[in-house]
């Protein structure tokens, strides 16, 4: 493993991070093995972005006697609500959620406190001053080393950033959004400005790594006068996925998502990858523009008023497109909602960072699993 500086912080962090996002759901048992075994080999930079308890619970068991060892991370306004993820800006709710991550992570200080997932102005402008007051004055109490912020759109981190308040930015860096418009100017103005740049979501939400598939997105997502067609070639390895990461300007810290000591195992290849494996060259002709509209399976979109966990049924609806339905009718069924039980409220949309026509992608999903049957009693 190799370590760097994490931007002008002065923390030492290892190049490859973990993202515990995947973790939720899964048997404590596979938490806390594949948190260790991280350690071991080395990772010292875990992101803890959920805040339901079970979660932190079993994350806070997995660092149990390593917190020395490691860096983490929270994200102030990363609530639940009935058990889904919740973003929220109410001040009261996120110190309550704030000082639980604490205690359940077994932690008196979080390395580095984002400030969660702002992907608008009109979000920052309307929430910053109280907001960006509580998170510096945990910081103060000596609760937070230091402030980063999480977005998906480079104009408004750009916009936060010149606050003077961020040490540390999380966005997404990965080869589908190779050609994002603002992307490489908010890159390079972390590595002038010697903020620590942790790139998020290097496998695309898993997507890039689906082995087959086209990516379409209509006109006026693009900004251009045509629709943009991506054919993602069999073949892109993890490896190569994160070496693209690494090698983009300013990225200090690559965070890829795992839910078991495999995916932790074949993320790591690369620190042992010779140049051949990490070649990533050939892959780029097939992302020269920017990629919205596709889900990445976040869950920003939550919380969901019907209980339907959207981005697992987005999974499944991709996974369907290769595999068939029918053998997914075991996880279809052990959702809480389905498809079909979406209200078209909207509000989910509003959230997505990545423009996702959710609504139609919920009737789609009903239609494939439900109306021929495969849905079951649900």
């Amino acid at each position: 493993m190799r370590y760097t500086k994490l931007g002008r912080t002065g923390m030492q962090a290892s190049v490859i991070g973990i993202g515990l996002e995947h973790m939720l759901g899964q048997p404590r048992e596979t938490v806390v093995s594949t948190i260790r075994q991280a350690v071991e080999d080395g990772v010292t930079y875990f992101d803890v972005v959920y805040s339901m308890s079970d979660y932190l619970d079993d994350v806070g068991a997995g660092f149990r006697g390593n917190r020395h060892r490691v860096l983490l991370t929270s994200h102030l306004g990363s609530t639940d609500k009935k058990g889904q993820y919740h973003k929220t800006r109410g001040l009261k709710r996120c110190e309550a959620t704030f000082h639980d991550v604490l205690a359940r992570l077994g932690t008196d200080y979080i390395d580095v406190l984002f400030l969660h997932n702002f992907n608008t102005l009109k979000d920052w402008e309307r929430s910053s001053r109280g907001y960006l007051d509580l998170a510096l004055r945990l910081r103060e109490q000596g609760k937070a080393r230091y402030l980063g912020v999480s977005g998906h759109n480079a104009g408004t981190v750009d916009r936060i950033i010149n606050e003077g308040a961020v040490h540390v930015v999380m966005f997404p860096v990965n080869l589908s959004n190779h050609a994002m418009r603002r992307r490489q100017d908010l890159l390079s103005r972390c590595a002038h400005d010697g903020i620590g740049l942790v790139a998020m979501k290097p496998f695309g939400g898993g997507k890039l790594l689906n082995g087959r598939g086209t990516i379409r997105v209509p006109k006026y997502q693009t900004g251009g006068s045509e629709a943009f067609k991506a054919k993602i070639r069999p073949g892109i390895t993890p490896v190569q996925c994160l070496s693209y990461t690494m090698s983009q300007i300013g990225v200090n810290v690559t965070l890829p998502g795992v839910r078991k000591p495999q995916e932790l195992e074949a993320a790591l290849e690369i620190v042992e990858a010779d140049q051949k494996a990490r070649d990533f060259s050939q892959r780029l002709a097939d992302f020269d523009r920017y990629v919205e509209g596709e889900c990445t399976y976040c869950n920003h979109c939550l919380p969901c008023p019907a209980y339907i966990d959207i981005g697992q049924v987005n999974r499944l609806l991709d996974e369907a497109r290769f595999l068939g339905a029918a053998g997914l009718q075991e996880a279809y069924q052990a959702m809480p909602a389905p498809a079909s039980a979406c209200t078209a409220c909207g509000a989910c949309e509003t959230r997505c960072p990545f423009g996702v026509d959710v609504i139609e992608t919920m009737e789609g999903a009903a239609t494939l699993f439900e109306d021929a049957g495969i849905a079951g009693t649900l």
